[in-house]
């Protein structure tokens, strides 16, 4: 691929790729007030117009940055998809995918943090981690990070809620007080600002709050935008990462024992990486992939503090 030419001084345009995590990217217009050099797009035929649009309108590069806390796998390699087809003639050298937001590591940490303050201001009240429906398997996930936020968070009840309307978030609720919480605090595992579309369902029922403010929000979408720009600099656009983000998530599919003929599916070469001394803001890790789709390390019974890897909260 053409790369950046190291120290080039091009604008960037980032646009921000929202799936169920989001509201399909209604959840971030808000961050548009103080990025002004960003867009927002879902994935798919959206995201190709887009980006297509902004690499015809001149020499900027074009950042894509997939907004997910790590449960929205398939949205990730959707967008490494649509970047495959665009990454050659005007998008030569200046089409990156960045990093993913954050991951489930961080995204527990961010719910440990809530559950501690939970205990300590609102004793016998339990945590209910709300999120939009998606697939058996994104759900699952929030399932998987209740239970670590359960386990290592201050002995907060927590439970997950797949919500698909008002009817599955008052089930919720109501299954929390049933489990022994006085009173429940609904905590949005994604980028919510504000509760629920719907009311909340009964008393003693409250939001807790948005994980992250708005300008720390935009304070990590400025930091993955910078590393991809400087990753394309060396020749890493990002997209053959991308592409394997969804790689073992949902139901296996077998390769071909020895001596049968199979299903036969192509897996991209492993970009560029090249290593930087750590930074106290990011996991140390190798290459901007690895820290950013790293593997789940809540195996100790100690997960990362929430400062440990993104902005902390304003």
């Amino acid at each position: 691929m053409t790369m950046l030419p190291p120290g080039g001084q091009h604008a960037t345009t980032t646009i921000l790729v929202g799936g169920h995590e989001s509201a399909n990217g209604a959840d971030l217009l808000p961050l548009l007030k103080t990025l002004p050099s960003a867009l927002v797009s879902r994935p798919g035929r959206a995201l190709h117009d887009a980006v297509v649009t902004e690499l015809a309108a001149g020499g900027s590069v074009v950042a894509v940055l997939p907004m997910t806390w790590g449960r929205d796998p398939g949205m990730v390699a959707d967008t490494a998809k649509t970047l495959r087809w665009l990454a050659g003639g005007a998008g030569a050298g200046r089409l990156t995918l960045c990093a993913d937001f954050g991951t489930q590591d961080h995204l527990v940490a961010w719910l440990r943090r809530a559950a501690i303050e939970t205990a300590r201001d609102r004793p016998g009240a339990g945590l209910l981690l709300a999120a939009a429906a998606a697939n058996p398997f994104d759900d699952a996930d929030l399932h998987r990070v209740a239970h670590l936020v359960r386990a290592h968070g201050a002995g907060v009840p927590v439970e997950p809620a797949c919500l698909s309307d008002a009817a599955d978030l008052a089930s919720a609720v109501q299954r929390a007080r049933l489990l022994g919480s006085d009173e429940v605090i609904v905590v949005p595992a994604g980028f919510a600002q504000s509760a629920p579309p719907t009311a909340l369902p009964a008393e003693r029922v409250s939001f807790f709050g948005p994980l992250l403010s708005p300008q720390s929000i935009v304070d990590v979408v400025r930091r993955r935008t910078r590393e991809a720009r400087h990753d394309l600099t060396h020749g890493d656009d990002g997209i053959a990462a991308g592409l394997l983000a969804d790689h073992g998530h949902g139901y296996a599919h077998p390769h071909a024992r020895e001596g049968e003929v199979g299903h036969a599916h192509p897996h991209p070469q492993a970009p560029h990486s090249h290593s930087h001394p750590p930074t106290v803001a990011e996991p140390a890790t190798t290459g901007r992939a690895a820290a950013a789709r790293a593997e789940p390390r809540h195996r100790e019974g100690r997960g990362p503090s929430p400062t440990e890897h993104l902005s902390s909260p304003h």
